[in-house]
């Protein structure tokens, strides 16, 4: 049968992924590395009586699903995996055949091992594989989501910061959110309040958004924004590479505003003046690039070597970032969950009007991109990495807009 014939034979199952296993000898020794990849990755179903064949699936039935069961959570309950697994497990009979169905949910407590760190695995496609180093230490920080950044920096202080872009920051909060409390506060409590400054030191989120770059990279080696315009649909289309690529700049809300620069010329816009008397750039595609925009740099891994990177092609924009989502994509926008990696870099966002203050933003990106451009952005979601691409004209379904995820510009 094919795919779509088994899964509508187990229709009760929510299909996030899944993993079949013929067991017709018993319980497969590989059966444990996908436990650890389904546990790293997005959660699956281990389905054990069915044979894979070039695609195809045939329902092959397993002699003793009890024992199969047994042997699972024994030795999930045994000690062998370095945190305890909650499974669930459904049983069968199709045409007088069991098929054993096991659910093995996403972990908090990533990386999930067995007997040692080095066997971790993740998912890849339909395939598990072993987790490199980076990969367990990227993990091992997820454990840390909504956290790093507000720790402190060590050896920074205030003088760490960069004094124009912090002036830049307070002027911009006072013409676009004039009525927020924080305006009224000397510099030293602005600072303190906004948690820039903790203790005397510089929180990382505060280092990041407008610190020195010297400061900034003692602690984040090489530290950067990338942004390049590519003369082709895909990187392997053009025989020159990039036409351009971002200078390097102080921190985060200097990022902002050169990458922004640079997207805007991107988009047809209306100028307007506000009832404040300050000019003003109407588009709803400019207001999905922003919200892009933001919303990779409030939502990377910045503790990770890979680098936010933004690739604008001749026919669409691609924000690639650094770091997994906390919940399934879906999850986030039907619940409209607001989980920042980074809370108080949103919180710097949002505290000026350059981010929403609810969720993930989303809806926004989506419901202004299609106002503007008539098509639906594109996600590319891996558990370490995150893509969204807007499309600057239609294309063809199933054209090839860009190479692997993984693979970054030097």
């Amino acid at each position: 049968m094919t795919k779509d014939q088994l899964i509508a034979k187990l229709a009760d199952l929510e299909w996030e992924g899944f993993e079949v296993k013929a067991a017709k000898g018993g319980l497969p020794k590989d059966t444990w590395e996908t436990v650890s990849a389904f546990s790293n990755t997005s959660g699956g179903w281990l389905l054990f009586g069915i044979k894979q064949n070039r695609g195809r699936y045939e329902i092959q039935g397993l002699n003793n699903p009890e024992k199969i069961e047994q042997d699972i959570l024994h030795t999930i309950r045994s000690g062998k995996f370095n945190v305890f697994v909650p499974t669930q497990q459904v049983k069968y009979n199709i045409d007088g055949k069991t098929v054993l169905a096991v659910y093995v949910p996403a972990s908090k407590n990533k990386p999930v091992y067995y007997n040692s760190l080095q066997n971790s695995y993740i998912r890849r496609g339909s395939s598990d594989q072993r987790a490199t180093k980076e990969e367990t230490d990227t993990m091992s920080r997820d454990q840390t989501f909504e956290t790093k950044t507000s720790e402190l920096a060590p050896n920074t202080s205030k003088a760490d910061l960069h004094t124009t872009s912090l002036n830049e920051y307070r002027d911009y909060m006072a013409r676009f959110n004039p009525n927020v409390s924080y305006i009224r506060f000397d510099e030293d409590e602005f600072l303190t309040k906004l948690r820039i400054v903790d203790k005397g030191q510089l929180t990382y989120a505060g280092l990041l958004f407008l610190g020195e770059r010297d400061c900034i990279e003692k602690h984040f080696p090489d530290f950067r924004i990338d942004l390049l315009e590519i003369p082709g649909t895909t990187i392997t289309d053009t025989t020159t590479g990039y036409t351009f690529r971002l200078d390097e700049f102080e921190n985060l809300w200097d990022y902002y505003f050169a990458c922004f620069q640079r997207l805007k010329q991107k988009v047809d816009v209306v100028y307007q003046i506000t009832s404040q008397g300050f000019g003003q750039e109407i588009s709803p595609g400019l207001e999905a690039i922003r919200e892009s925009l933001v919303n990779m740099l409030m939502h990377a891994d910045y503790f990770t070597p890979a680098h936010s990177r933004i690739r604008i092609f001749t026919n669409h924009i691609e924000f690639y970032n650094p770091g997994g989502l906390p919940k399934p994509l879906e999850e986030l926008k039907s619940k409209n969950l607001s989980l920042p990696r980074n809370p108080l870099i949103s919180k710097l966002f949002r505290i000026v009007r350059l981010a929403e203050n609810a969720g993930y933003g989303i809806d926004k990106i989506e419901t202004n991109w299609e106002q503007y451009n008539h098509t639906a952005p594109e996600y590319d979601i891996s558990f370490d990495s995150t893509i969204i691409k807007l499309y600057l004209q239609k294309v063809e379904a199933g054209a090839k807009t860009s190479e692997k995820p993984q693979e970054q510009a030097s």
